[in-house]
């Protein structure tokens, strides 16, 4: 038996969520088993825990988009008991049962190797929303926005993808500005490698379809009118990251920016990109993200903590990143 988040569905449509226990019968019949050691809380997570946003997809599911633990079983010659290993996105915990769970079953091709110098907390210290925030700061690069050309906004700074993006371009020598509506967490913002804060209210307004070029780059965790307002703020030929849509997934803009200023809209999404790209992003943030940085934007919980704590994630009340420590 081991104990995991269970999510039910009633025939009204309402989910339910629950701490169960479960026999290793239930999980799904893959390759590689995993004891896992630590997952996280990510947004997506909450939604699928409140049963909001239709995040899940098959029923009844363990939620938890990332994990990280050690190999237990192995069908794969390419995993053997006893390898550290770390899954995040591959549709865990929306159509495949996820890391919130004291045990996983996944396929061999979802799994990397903890990559020094990460631990399996550590690894969820950064997760889905690491690899999301370095595939934002990758594109930017191979756009060709380089240190010294301008100044990096990062919408959503406090959140999770926002704060490791902001610790990434900090210490890349970017000139990163923090877009955030919790000025009590200017502080934390200029540690992890804010050069100047700006309040979220403008830009999650209406705008203008082009204003005054301000960014020579943008890394976008919010979506709605403050895409829009970065896109028409940022100056020619620069780009825009698009990785979340916490304000919400309409993109109430005009092509004005991208035919007239030759703005460049970049979609990230991690959940299914090739592990070569996956390596190449931890890599980067092996490189780049520092111990005390991650730290820093870092709260450690128990597994029975996450159904409370979720609505906390949802209103926005909970910065940086959340680790789930299963065994408790």
């Amino acid at each position: 038996m081991f104990e995991a988040i269970l999510l039910t569905r009633s025939d009204d449509g309402r989910t339910h969520a629950a701490l169960t226990a479960l026999d290793e019968s239930a999980l799904p019949d893959r390759d590689v088993t995993v004891d896992v050691a630590y997952s996280t809380l990510n947004y997506k997570d909450a939604l699928a825990i409140a049963g909001r946003g239709a995040i899940v997809r098959s029923w009844p599911m363990v939620p938890g988009i990332d994990l990280a633990g050690t190999v237990a079983a192995s069908r794969s010659p390419d995993w053997r008991p006893g390898d550290a290993v770390v899954v995040t996105g591959w549709g865990l915990g929306e159509n495949h049962w996820g890391g919130l769970a004291r045990k996983a079953r996944v396929d061999p091709g979802w799994l990397l190797r903890i990559p020094p110098p990460f631990t399996p907390r550590s690894a969820m210290a950064v997760a889905t929303a690491g690899v999301t925030a370095a595939l934002c700061v990758m594109a930017l690069q191979r756009h060709g926005v380089a240190p010294g050309d301008g100044e990096v906004l990062v919408t959503g700074a406090a959140g999770g993808v926002g704060s490791i993006a902001l610790a990434l371009l900090g210490s890349l020598g970017y000139t990163a500005v923090a877009s955030t509506g919790r000025p009590q967490e200017a502080a934390y913002l200029h540690r992890l490698g804010a050069a100047r804060i700006v309040d979220r209210t403008a830009l999650a307004l209406p705008g203008k379809p082009l204003q005054k070029e301000t960014w020579a780059g943008v890394v976008d965790t919010v979506g709605s009118h403050t895409l829009a307002n970065a896109c028409a703020q940022t100056r020619y030929r620069g780009a825009v990251a698009a990785c979340g849509l916490a304000q919400g997934s309409d993109l109430p803009a005009t092509v004005m920016p991208f035919i007239l200023r030759g703005v460049t809209l970049y979609g990230i999404n991690s959940v299914l990109v090739p592990n070569a790209e996956r390596e190449q992003a931890w890599a980067l943030m092996a490189r780049h993200l520092a111990a005390e940085k991650l730290d820093a934007m870092t709260v450690e919980i128990g597994l029975s903590e996450a159904i409370g704590r979720a609505p906390r994630v949802l209103d926005g009340q909970v910065r940086g990143r959340t680790v789930v420590d299963v065994a408790r």
